[in-house]
C-alpha cells in the first residue's frame, strides 16, 4: 500500500471523511469512488481552470471607475485622458485582483462545507459585464453610482436567502421539465466550448466578423483592428497553436487515463508561455505587456483594499437601481440554478424528482456568496461552469471546493503568478469539458417535439446569446407555448385532436411526488398537529436513469388526430408513460 493509499484510507475513516461522505467512511450515503487524493487533484484543476477570473473580473469591474471621481470635460467626457483618474482606476484594478481572490476563497469554502458539492464559486462572468457597462457605465457614465449598484447586489443576496428559506428556489429547480434540465447541461457545455474558442478566455480560434458576427480567427495581435477583427493572417498566431497543443495533450493524457491530465496540460502550456523572448509569450514588449510582466515579477505581494471594501451606498431613490435589482435577481437566479443543477447532474447527485443533494444548503450558501461579492466591491459570486473540469477529474465532494478555495487563498499572496495564466492555457480545458457535458444530449426525449424543440432552443440559445439564463428562459417559454397550445386544442376538441402522448416524457409525476413546502414549515405543521416528523423524508433516492425516456418505434406518428381510438389523458393524475 502506497503512502497515497494510506492517506486516503486515514482520511476516509476520520470524521472529515464521514462528513464529506467519502468512500469507506461509514456514511450511509457515501459517494462511490471518492478518495481524498482525487478530491485534491480535482480542486486544483478547478482552480487553474477558474484562475483567469482573477485578472478578468478585475479588468471588467475596474472599468466602471469604482469610487474614483471623474471630472468630466467636453473634450474628455469619460476621463480617458485624465492621468490622475487613470491612476485611481489602476489602483482599483489591483484592489479587485485581491478582492476577487478573497471572494472566490470564501464562497468556495461555503459551498464545500455547507452543501458538500464540488463546485467552485467566484464573481460571475456576464453579470460583472452587466454591472459595469450597463448599470454603472464605463468610467461611471451610467445612471447608477458604483456604491448604489453594490447595494443592489447586496439586496439581491438577501432576496435569494429569503426565497431559499421558503423553498421557492428549490421549487423552481424541480418544476423545470426534465428535457430542459438535461439541455441546460448540454447548453452549458456548448457555452464553455464557445468561451474556450475565443480569445478573452480561450485559444483565439474564433474572432469577430462584421457580417456573420463570428468567423475563423487565429491571427496575431498586430493583425487585429480596434474591435478585435482579423484583418489578415488567419490561423497564423503562435498562441493559437499552443492552445491546440494543450487540447491535444489533454486529450491524449485522458485517453491513457493519466491522473491530473487537465491540470498537467494547463501548467505545461502556462509555464511555456512565460519567457518574454518567445513568439508565444504572455508578456509581449508592449505597454500592457510590460505592466503585466512588472506585476508578474513581484511574485509575492499583498495589496491593500483601499477603494473597494465596503463601498455600498443604499440609495434606492431612482427607478434605474430598482430595474438593476430586478434584472440581477431574475438573471442570476436562473443562471445559478441552471449551473448548479447541471453540475450536480454531471456529478451524479440528482434524483427523479428533479432535485439534487443538499440543494437547500447550496442555495443558502449561494445567497451568502452574492452578498460577499458586494461587500468586496464586486458583482455577485456564482457557481462556475468550469467546475465541470474538476468533476471530470473525479471530484465528487465538498473537499474539491475547499481545495479550490485554498488555491484562491494562495493566490492572495501569489496573485502575480495566478493572474498570469494565459487564456490559451486554460481555454483547452473549457473545450474539453464542454465536449463531455454535451454528451448527455442523448438523454433528451427527441421523439416528442413538445420536449425536443424547447430542449434544443435551450441548448442553442445559451452559447449564441452568451447567457445561461437566456437559454433557460427561451426553453421554458417555448415549452409553455407549444404544450399549452396542444393542451388547449385537446380540451376544446373534447380529446379528439391531440398528439401521440405515448411519446411524451412524464417528468411531473416524480417532480410533484414530493412536497414543495420546506422541511421547517412541514415540521411546524406536524408539531402543531401533534404528529411525528421524519426529517429524512426528502433524502435523495439513488437513480441511475434520471431521465425517464422511453423511446417509441421509429414509425410512430408525430401528430395524430384521434376520434375515439386513442382517448386523451391530459390531467396530471391520469397521464402514464407507455413503454414500447
Amino acid at each position: 500500500m502506497s503512502w497515497v493509499d494510506r492517506l486516503n484510507d486515514a482520511v476516509a475513516h476520520s470524521r472529515i471523511g464521514k462528513y464529506f461522505q467519502l468512500e469507506n467512511s461509514g456514511h450511509k450515503k457515501e459517494r462511490k469512488g471518492t478518495k481524498f487524493s482525487t478530491e485534491i487533484r480535482a480542486g486544483l484543476t478547478i482552480f487553474f481552470a477558474m484562475a483567469y477570473i482573477i485578472s478578468v473580473n478585475a479588468s471588467i469591474i475596474s472599468e466602471s471607475g469604482g469610487p474614483c471621481v471623474c471630472d468630466a470635460t467636453p473634450e474628455d467626457p469619460v476621463c480617458d485622458l485624465n492621468p490622475d483618474y487613470l491612476q485611481c482606476i489602476y489602483e482599483v484594478k489591483l484592489d479587485m485582483i485581491m478582492a476577487t481572490s478573497i471572494c472566490a476563497m470564501i464562497s468556495s469554502v461555503l459551498i464545500g462545507l455547507c452543501a458538500n458539492l464540488p463546485i467552485g464559486m467566484a464573481p460571475g462572468m456576464g453579470l460583472n459585464a452587466y454591472f459595469t457597462y450597463t448599470i454603472v457605465g464605463y468610467h461611471g457614465s451610467g445612471s447608477v453610482s458604483y456604491g448604489t449598484a453594490l447595494s443592489a447586489v447586496f439586496m439581491e443576496g438577501i432576496i435569494f436567502f429569503i426565497l431559499t428559506i421558503f423553498g421557492i428556489r428549490q421549487w423552481l429547480a424541480r418544476i423545470i421539465p426534465m428535457s430542459i434540465k438535461i439541455a441546460m447541461g448540454c447548453g452549458i457545455g456548448l457555452y464553455l466550448c464557445f468561451i474556450g474558442l475565443q480569445s478573452s478566455a480561450g485559444i483565439g480560434l474564433v474572432r469577430l466578423d462584421y457580417s456573420t458576427l463570428v468567423t475563423l480567427g487565429g491571427c496575431p495581435a498586430d493583425a487585429l483592428d480596434e474591435n478585435g477583427k482579423c484583418l489578415f493572417g488567419h490561423m497564423t498566431s503562435p498562441t493559437l497553436y499552443m492552445g491546440l497543443l494543450g487540447l491535444m495533450l489533454m486529450s491524449l493524457l485522458l485517453m491513457f487515463r493519466v491522473r491530473g491530465a487537465i491540470l498537467i496540460a494547463i501548467l505545461v502550456i502556462a509555464i511555456t508561455s512565460w519567457p518574454r523572448d518567445s513568439p508565444i509569450t504572455y508578456f509581449p514588449y508592449t505597454e500592457a505587456g510590460n505592466n503585466m510582466f512588472d506585476y508578474f515579477k513581484k511574485v509575492v505581494t499583498v495589496h491593500k483594499l483601499k477603494h473597494v471594501l465596503g463601498q455600498m451606498n443604499f440609495d434606492f431613490s431612482t427607478k434605474e437601481v430598482w430595474i438593476a435589482l430586478i434584472t440581477f435577481v431574475y438573471v442570476d437566479i436562473l443562471d445559478t440554478t441552471g449551473t448548479m443543477y447541471s453540475m450536480a447532474r454531471y456529478g451524479g447527485f440528482t434524483d427523479k424528482a428533479g432535485d439534487f443533494e443538499h440543494s437547500t444548503r447550496a442555495f443558502l450558501a449561494d445567497a451568502c456568496c452574492v452578498t460577499i461579492g458586494s461587500c468586496f466591491g464586486s458583482s455577485s459570486c456564482t457557481a462556475f461552469v468550469e467546475s465541470g473540469a474538476g468533476i471530470t477529474e473525479g471530484g465528487r465532494t465538498g473537499i474539491t471546493a475547499i481545495v479550490t478555495a485554498f488555491g484562491f487563498f494562495i493566490s492572495i499572496f501569489f496573485s502575480p503568478i495566478f493572474a498570469s495564466f494565459p487564456p490559451w492555457a486554460t481555454g483547452p480545458a473549457l473545450i474539453l469539458v464542454g465536449s463531455m457535458m454535451t454528451s448527455s444530449v442523448r438523454n433528451i426525449n427527441w421523439d416528442y417535439p413538445g420536449d425536443a424543440i424547447p430542449a434544443f432552443i435551450t441548448l442553442a440559445v445559451m452559447p449564441f446569446t452568451y447567457s445561461i439564463a437566456y437559454g433557460i428562459i427561451g426553453g421554458i417559454f417555448a415549452y409553455i407555448i407549444i404544450n399549452g397550445i396542444v393542451l388547449i386544442i385537446d380540451k376544446v376538441s373534447g380529446g379528439r385532436i391531440h398528439p401521440d402522448y405515448s411519446q411524451r416524457e412524464d417528468w411531473w409525476t416524480a417532480a410533484f411526488s414530493r412536497s414543495f413546502m420546506p422541511l421547517w414549515i412541514r415540521f411546524l405543521i406536524a408539531k402543531a398537529k401533534g404528529n411525528e416528523f421524519d426529517w429524512k423524508q426528502d433524502d435523495i433516492i439513488d437513480d441511475d436513469n434520471v431521465s425517464q425516456h422511453y423511446p417509441s418505434p421509429s414509425n410512430s406518428p408525430t401528430v395524430v388526430t384521434s376520434i375515439h381510438e386513442t382517448p386523451s389523458s391530459t390531467e396530471l393524475d391520469t397521464i402514464r408513460n407507455e413503454k414500447h
